[in-house]
């Protein structure tokens, strides 16, 4: 049997970081919230501390989400551009409030011709993340497509949205704050939580995929407490055969002279 390595020490997560902008945050507290601290100090994660949360890094061609992923992943810039073919992927673990949690990030092509290859790669995602450059205005504009291209493939209710813009030390002051504005109307638009980072001097990068791994550790430890209080009542009721049904339309007891219980 196979025994994963400890956690990186700067890959623990102790608290909730913080957004990027209040205006377009997916979660707006300051901490986590009183239920998630509570489960992880009793240990009631249930299977979170086994699971593997995939994230899909979406956007045009050269707007730098290999970059994005490879500085956060292996601390290194490469200069030398080169097109991702289909899709690669690296796998990241944390420790969330004492909780081991992984995230499995998805660098997918950018190209046209390799959209139908890396489009089968979506499914399953709880995590997208639409990148565009934020010395490109047109890349902004394709984002739209590409939330919808991932959104085919996921239910669009259980998916965490980041508009995330990419190369900020190659955006002037002027052209930085007008992309921004229009970024922060799009964001709040999709309901997705913005950021802007570089890859070349990580600004933001280590910050932001932290917020990633909490609010996505966050958003399973909830639906596994969702899932044990269900399993909970469901045992309450299956072990109660006496419970009537009387508060139901009484046409039916009245009827047939019988009680109804939930088994």
């Amino acid at each position: 049997m196979s025994v994963l390595p400890p956690v990186r020490r700067d890959r623990v997560i102790p608290q909730l970081p913080q957004s990027f902008r209040k205006e377009a945050a997916l979660h707006t507290e300051n901490d986590f919230s009183n239920k998630v601290k509570t489960a992880c100090q009793e240990q009631r994660t249930g299977t979170v501390g086994f699971k593997i949360s995939k994230v899909i890094v979406v956007g045009d061609l050269a707007v730098g989400k290999t970059c994005l992923i490879n500085r956060f992943c292996k601390d290194a810039f490469d200069k030398n551009y080169k097109a991702t073919i289909g899709v690669d992927f690296e796998m990241e673990r944390f420790e969330v409030l004492g909780v081991p949690f992984s995230l499995q990030l998805w660098d997918t092509a950018g190209q046209e011709r390799f959209k139908c290859i890396a489009s089968t790669y979506y499914r399953g995602a709880q995590v997208v993340i639409i990148t565009f450059a934020l010395n490109d205005i047109a890349s902004l504009g394709h984002a739209r497509q590409w939330l919808e291209d991932a959104l085919k493939e996921n239910d669009p209710t259980g998916v965490q949205l980041f508009l995330v813009g990419t190369k900020k030390d190659l955006s002037t002051a002027a052209q930085y704050s007008r992309i921004e504005q229009d970024a922060l109307k799009f964001a709040k638009e999709i309901c997705a939580e913005y950021w802007a980072v570089s890859s070349l001097t990580g600004e933001n990068v280590k910050e932001f995929f932290f917020r990633v791994a909490a609010l996505a550790f966050e958003t399973n430890v909830l639906a596994e407490l969702e899932k044990s209080t269900s399993r909970q009542i469901g045992d309450v009721v299956s072990e109660s055969p006496n419970i009537s049904r009387r508060s139901e339309p009484a046409a039916l007891g009245e009827h047939t002279g019988r009680t109804y219980s939930f088994l």
